[in-house]
């Protein structure tokens, strides 16, 4: 069962990362993501606020996927991500650095008011940015399991954290199976 709550959330991420529905992973799903949480975070069309999430995004897509791109292609597939995804699963140092990367510049963008942490607000429109259909009881029920201190925010080890269990975590009771809400994969 763990196994398959895994791959389950895998599959759950890329389809909320391949922004166009294409079946792909690639540049333009990044620039679209950026997009989507500019707009979420409130920032106008063209605005200096927009391009800078997107310029993370791109810096995403540069810094963690571009290296491990096959000479020659510049998207990845389901089923390659499906792959190399599940293979960090099992490699705990190499999981923190590459999902810790990716969560350093999610949080970097999260923390509207750069406190260094993240607050309910925050998370919420952040985390729509990425998921659409995210409503705000199940942004705050996530919040709540992520919150492990209780103190209203999460740190940037929260943060983190619940970003690295989501992609690579198997115990059922793991608070990052919620990093993107209520989790569908979970009954």
């Amino acid at each position: 069962m763990s196994e398959e709550l895994l791959l389950a959330r895998i599959n759950h991420g890329f389809d909320h990362l391949d922004a166009d529905g294409d079946g792909l992973l690639t540049e333009h799903d990044h620039v679209l993501m950026g997009r989507a949480v500019a707009r979420s975070l409130g920032h106008g069309e063209e605005s200096a606020a927009e391009q800078r999430i997107i310029t993370a995004y791109l810096a995403i897509w540069r810094d963690l996927h571009v290296s491990h791109l096959p000479i020659g292609t510049t998207a990845i597939s389901r089923r390659q991500f499906v792959a190399s995804t599940r293979a960090l699963a099992d490699d705990e140092a190499a999981a923190r650095t590459v999902y810790g990367a990716l969560a350093e510049a999610f949080l970097a963008v999260a923390d509207v008011d750069g406190s260094g942490t993240v607050d309910a607000g925050e998370f919420f429109v952040f985390q729509r940015g990425h998921f659409s259909a995210l409503s705000r009881d199940d942004a705050d029920e996530a919040f709540r399991r992520l919150d492990l201190d209780g103190d209203g925010t999460l740190s940037a080890e929260e943060f983190v954290s619940g970003l690295i269990e989501f992609w690579t975590s198997r115990a059922p009771e793991a608070p990052g199976h919620w990093w993107a809400g209520r989790p569908p994969y979970l009954s």
